[in-house]
């Protein structure tokens, strides 16, 4: 076709479909260079003529024929790649705070799971074994009554018990430090 690239953009925008794939055969390297030069990137330059090229068939009924095609593509382009930008810029501005957030939350779990540990370690070091039965029903959230029924002690044995436990615990989590 030797069609100025302006009719085609009038024929493709009637709807001509082989008008519409000629004009992108035309104007699809010079619009790739001047993306990849506003991106500075290969990709980002692809994605945003893909873009472009996908949304043209709507804007080219906007074609009024007032400059040139090549400019009012380009325009088109400029304004692409500063939308997104802005895109971009905004979704890690909003994404910035997560990524603190994240290591935050990581550090307060390997912290948890360090005490976890410890307690654990702790535990089963925890003797005589009566010690580690009452400190474990008292952290399963059972009274001292309940404790005593439990183990068939009175409540003073149990808060004798939870008293020498954290005493040894105390002792133990001393030694570690």
């Amino acid at each position: 076709m030797d069609a100025s690239d302006e009719s085609l953009a009038r024929a493709a925008a009637q709807g001509d479909r082989a008008a519409f794939a000629a004009l992108l055969d035309r104007i699809y390297d010079p619009l790739f260079r001047l993306a990849f030069r506003l991106t500075g990137s290969r990709a980002e330059a692809e994605d945003l003529v893909q873009d472009i090229c996908c949304t043209l068939p709507g804007k080219l009924a906007g074609f009024r024929g007032q400059a040139r095609l090549t400019t009012w593509l380009y325009r088109i382009a400029v304004n692409a790649a500063h939308d997104r930008r802005r895109r971009f810029a905004s979704h890690a501005r909003a994404a910035d705070g997560w990524g603190e957030w994240e290591l935050d939350r990581r550090a307060a779990e390997a912290e948890d799971a360090e005490r976890l540990d410890w307690l654990r370690l702790a535990m089963d070091a925890l003797t005589p074994p009566e010690l580690r039965d009452t400190l474990v029903l008292m952290l399963e959230g059972l009274s001292h009554a309940e404790i005593g029924a439990v183990l068939g002690v009175s409540e003073g044995t149990v808060s004798w018990r939870l008293s020498e436990a954290r005493k040894k615990l105390r002792a133990m989590k001393e030694a570690v430090l």
